[in-house]
């Protein structure tokens, strides 16, 4: 057996590669006594130099279970002698990566017939870079069914060195899978239909989990994707004169349990990941970036349907967290705080009755354990997270005070619990800034500045919008990932249509002829680099992306929106704005080529919905032109509407150099308003009586 010498700490760190890297993952590793390189031409060439197999390690800074494997067996230097012995070893951020991680987890599954998960660990053959193994977190020494690492290490290398030919025939079949998942999307459709509506409608009731919320068991996700399009199924149905209220609840009692749950952080504001268990009580306390823009979204979209203070409440104390704590001081959004804290998961988050009662006086702590089960049996390792039990009209109904009393005494109490929080250690901030989840956050954060009159919210968004334009975009195409003034990547699919989608709920938001611009340049690079021109739809990587043993084209949701769905409706608004086919039409041809996909799974295609929606149902897109006053006072009228199928936008009088379908939308001699439905426009507004009447049309009432 081959042993490496003793070497001092500093040979160790030069012999891992990881110390000038922009991931706050990759930099937690970069003392380990593993030789790790990040995935690199570099590695790559020198695992087929050597004929070693790779170990590929794939993980995100805010993982618990990644910081578990790392204190376990990275850190160990016996354990890390047979990882620098056998193999090549590979550190990548999933977060920074996203078309590593989308090859390798479908690869996991096809192996194991099990979904995956982080941190993911796969061996992969030198030469081509298939997988030979793929699993997901394995601990140091054998239980729960797992072998030990180090055991596993040794029979892989065992494998490769005598079990040739069954590798060789094991990537084979492996190729032929992913061969015959890509022709799926080759035979594009020749009709579309809403039938795919009516049942994801369908499935959405059947999946909902009526006492909890939520449309699973546990582990529970927020599933954004899947609650609006139970909004917009609502929407159209009021349309009709027969609101579909059931699935409306289906989504508005998910966000209100979502939010008085442990899932959401009643003390800083904002959510984490997922829930363990079916009542929304305890997460894994990671929280992402990519969760709070659309639930955010989703929130101050349910406040105007439902009046409820509650949802409200919600979107706005999780955007005051993101001010707070996840934007930079120049613009960007940072992508996620860590689940640990001092080694221990959700230790920043947890109390215990006497310690909250040492905070407050004796009214403020009543009310307190009431609401948050102070007076119930621990949830959280003989320790309490705050999962509200009690509504606020429960308690003031039970105390004989007032709602609004109650509610004030709460808050009250929950600032003082928070400022004694804050002086905690914290839990690790992920300071990488994506521009993909910079976009979902963007439109975030503009939706709820619009819809909740804060225009703080809309500030937040236009400074992120306008760092990513300044940082990551060369003129011509984006890059996928800054931090400390480092910008690197080749941008993905979600990081064009994401941002796109931000920028045109931004430009709803506040009009910025420039944003504009900019969103025709990031749509036409989409339609340039990403487009399959054949078939239809938009793989995940550009066409002079470096070339992986797969080039995906996913059209489900998954945690993340589809990136083809995002596309496609974006696309569709824009077309409509601009009155530019080229865009309507790759909308239309990526639902044909997804058709086959939709039909599968309807619930899993959400994002792809709301496009075929949108493409049987087009939108009304209204152009209001006046001055800054005329303007404020008409936009006082959309305060509390939800207008799911009206996208307004604000041109102001002055504003010139416009494309040629806003220039001919002028402003006479007072303000007016352009409405088109589709390609298709009524004559324009002038009164504000008019305009009223308008905008209640268009906004569904529940029990409407």
């Amino acid at each position: 057996m081959l042993c490496y010498p003793v070497r001092n700490q500093s040979s160790l760190q030069a012999m891992n590669r990881l110390s000038d890297q922009t991931s706050p993952y990759l930099l937690q590793h970069a003392d380990n006594p593993v030789h790790w390189y990040p995935w690199s031409d570099e590695a790559l060439q020198l695992a087929r130099e050597r004929n070693k197999p790779i170990l590929l390690s794939i993980g995100y800074s805010a993982c618990h279970w990644c910081h578990v494997m790392a204190h376990e067996s990275f850190e160990d230097t016996e354990t890390a002698e047979v990882m620098n012995r056998l193999f090549i070893n590979i550190k990548v951020d999933r977060e920074e990566r996203p078309d590593l991680d989308k090859i390798y987890q479908s690869a996991h599954s096809m192996l194991t017939n099990r979904p995956g998960g982080w941190p993911l660990t796969v061996f992969l053959t030198p030469d081509d870079h298939m997988p030979i193994f793929a699993g997901t977190y394995f601990p140091k020494t054998p239980r729960h069914g797992l072998p030990a690492f180090t055991q596993l290490l040794e029979n892989i290398a065992h494998a490769f060195d005598t079990r040739k030919e069954d590798i060789q025939q094991q990537s084979a079949s492996l190729r032929d899978v992913f061969d015959r998942l890509a022709s799926q999307h080759s035979k594009p459709a020749e009709h579309l239909s809403s039938m795919p509506l009516d049942i994801a409608r369908n499935q959405i009731e059947q999946q909902f989990d009526s006492r909890y919320g939520g449309y699973s068991q546990a582990p529970k996700f927020p599933h954004p994707a899947i609650i609006d399009r139970a909004m917009k199924h609502w929407g159209r149905t009021s349309e009709t004169g027969n609101p579909d209220s059931r699935i409306l609840h289906t989504a508005l009692f998910s966000l209100e349990r979502m939010g008085s749950g442990g899932l959401f952080d009643h003390l800083g504001g904002g959510f984490c990941r997922y829930s363990t268990d079916e009542q929304w009580m305890i997460p894994h306390f990671e929280k992402m970036l990519y969760d709070n823009g659309p639930l955010l979204w989703l929130n101050a979209q349910a406040w105007c349907i439902s009046n409820n203070r509650d949802y409200r409440d919600a979107a706005e104390e999780t955007a005051n967290w993101v001010l707070r704590e996840m934007q930079s001081m120049h613009g960007g959004y940072y992508s996620a705080l860590d689940a640990d804290s001092e080694g221990e998961e959700g230790k920043f988050y947890i109390w215990t009755p006497e310690s909250i009662r040492a905070e407050l006086n004796e009214a403020e702590y009543e009310l307190i354990a009431r609401r948050f089960g102070l007076d119930k049996p621990a949830n959280f390792e003989g320790n309490w997270h705050l999962h509200a039990y009690v509504s606020y009209d429960d308690l003031a109904q039970q105390t004989g005070q007032g709602t609004d009393s109650v509610r004030a005494t709460i808050k009250n109490a929950r600032n003082q619990l928070f400022k004694k929080r804050q002086q905690r250690i914290h839990p690790g901030l992920d300071d990488k800034i994506l521009t993909s989840w910079n976009g979902l956050m963007i439109r975030g954060m503009a939706a709820a500045g619009r819809l909740l009159d804060k225009p703080e919210y809309i500030d937040s968004a236009s400074k992120a919008a306008m760092f990513i334009h300044d940082n990551l975009w060369d003129g011509r195409r984006l890059l996928a990932t800054i931090k400390d003034g480092h910008a690197h990547l080749n941008a993905y699919l979600d990081d064009y249509a994401f941002m796109i989608s931000g920028l045109l709920e931004l430009l709803q938001a506040r009009w910025d002829t420039r944003l504009l611009s900019w969103t025709q340049q990031l749509a036409d690079t989409l339609l340039d680099q990403f487009e399959d021109t054949d078939n239809g739809g938009f793989y995940f990587t550009s066409h002079d992306h470096e070339a992986l043993i797969q080039r995906t084209r996913t059209y489900s949701d998954d945690a993340i929106p589809s990136g083809n769905g995002i596309a496609a409706h974006a696309l569709q608004l824009l077309g409509y704005l601009l009155a530019e086919p080229r865009y309507l039409d790759a909308a239309e041809r990526c639902l044909r080529a997804a058709w086959h996909s939709i039909n599968q799974t309807a619930i899993s295609h959400c994002s792809l919905l709301e496009a075929l929606d949108t493409h049987i149902n087009p939108p009304q897109v209204v152009i209001v032109r006046g001055t800054d006053a005329e303007q404020a006072l008409w936009k006082s009228d959309l305060q509390g509407q939800y207008l799911p199928f009206t996208h307004i936008y604000w041109i102001p009088e002055a504003v010139s150099d416009l494309p040629p379908a806003l220039a001919e939308k002028t402003a006479d001699t007072s303000i007016v308003a352009y409405i088109c439905e589709g390609l298709q426009c009524d004559p324009p507004l002038h009164s504000r009586n008019d305009w009223s009447a308008f905008i209640e049309d268009n906004n569904p009432q529940p029990g409407s």
